[in-house]
């Protein structure tokens, strides 16, 4: 998929401080943005309390169960992002994940007899071994070849889900955990615990971006060729996205499953789920930690004001993006900031000094 990396002095892992103090400077400084991470962090602080103390005790019960779903919009489009917008791979077949997930949270908890919470986590760490598994397979694709055999590979989780008698072949499976549990109580549970995964994933990634895996991820995003003949090893940093990536879509799937109560081959392998995550990257903003949750609330709005407008609401959904791609191809949070501003700051700024004593200037 990318060319063999070339040795690089510094180090595979080398910091920008390190190869840039190799090609001649004299006194490198990497800052890492981080003032914008207290605004970050508080805005984060804010929203959570918000919506975790306030809002399930102010409207319905339908609207909780409603805003699990964009808890889990959330969840793919940040994953998703950080799988294309980071890592560089345009999957469309996600949803193998997310029925994976969906089904396995529901088998784990039923059958097996795993807690809830427990169901949900292995669910999450089983579609990371799964994908694990399949890169080996679709990593041997490139570009449009690696999207359309990710797409296949969802088709062929879905098939061998319905010959499974103990997942419930075409039908599908019911969640039975929650029998002889309170719908009040069921429905404000699964709305926190949807909103602790949300919280969860959004600041993972943002720390992994800080990182220095994030620097490679970063470096792979502009220029994959660069970044390997700097010593980044492409291709295993793709594959640790993908896993994790896929992990994500796994967790937002049997949140899905968790909040629905049901699950079905038709509906949770279904290829919407990749274009839904598409769109909202898209027009939140590709490469950015801010703009797939721009994004999914942009979506969840349009979704509930317009689903009962039929065609209507994919000629919105449409048009919406395709304004966006040609209007603000960063996306609507590059083009409402202008790159201004970042709540999640994940980029570095190199400041050097060269040897022959001129000021130091950004690099």
């Amino acid at each position: 998929m990318s060319p063999t990396p070339t040795t690089n002095p510094a180090g595979p892992a080398a910091a920008p401080a390190d190869l840039l103090a190799g090609a001649g400077a004299r006194d490198v400084h990497v800052d890492r943005g981080g003032r914008g991470g207290l605004v970050g962090a508080a805005v984060l602080v804010v929203a959570v309390l918000v919506l975790a103390l306030w809002v399930p005790y102010n409207v319905s019960l339908g609207t909780l169960s409603q805003l699990v779903g964009l808890f889990a919009l959330i969840i793919l489009a940040t994953t998703w992002n950080l799988l294309a917008g980071y890592g560089g791979l345009v999957s469309i077949g996600q949803q193998a994940f997310i029925g994976a997930g969906g089904y396995g949270v529901i088998y784990l908890a039923d059958t097996v007899g795993v807690p809830l919470i427990g169901a949900l986590a292995l669910a999450a760490v089983v579609c990371g071994l799964l994908a694990l598994m399949t890169s080996f397979l679709v990593f041997r694709l490139v570009g449009g070849y690696f999207a359309i055999g990710t797409w296949v590979v969802a088709e062929v989780f879905k098939l061998v889900t319905t010959q499974v008698d103990a997942l419930g072949g075409g039908s599908g499976l019911s969640l039975g955990a929650f029998r002889g549990v309170d719908r009040v109580d069921r429905v404000a549970t699964v709305y926190w615990l949807g909103l602790g995964l949300a919280v969860l994933v959004v600041v993972a990634t943002y720390l992994l971006m800080r990182s220095r895996v994030g620097l490679g991820l970063t470096a792979i995003r502009d220029d994959a060729k660069a970044a390997s003949g700097l010593g980044v090893d492409v291709r295993r940093w793709q594959r640790t996205v993908y896993v994790a990536s896929s992990a994500g879509a796994g967790l937002a799937g049997a949140l899905i499953a968790v909040n629905t109560l049901r699950v079905s081959p038709d509906s949770i392998y279904s290829v919407s789920w990749s274009a839904f995550m598409i769109f909202i990257v898209v027009i939140g903003g590709l490469g950015t930690i801010e703009g797939p949750i721009l994004g999914a609330v942009v979506f969840f709005v349009l979704q509930q004001q317009l689903a009962d407008q039929g065609t209507w609401y994919l000629v919105a959904v449409g048009a919406l993006a395709i304004a966006v791609v040609l209007l603000a191809p960063r996306g609507l949070w590059g083009a409402l900031t202008r790159d201004r501003l970042h709540l999640f700051p994940v980029g570095r700024r190199v400041r050097v000094a060269e040897r022959s004593g001129r000021p130091a200037a950004d690099a």
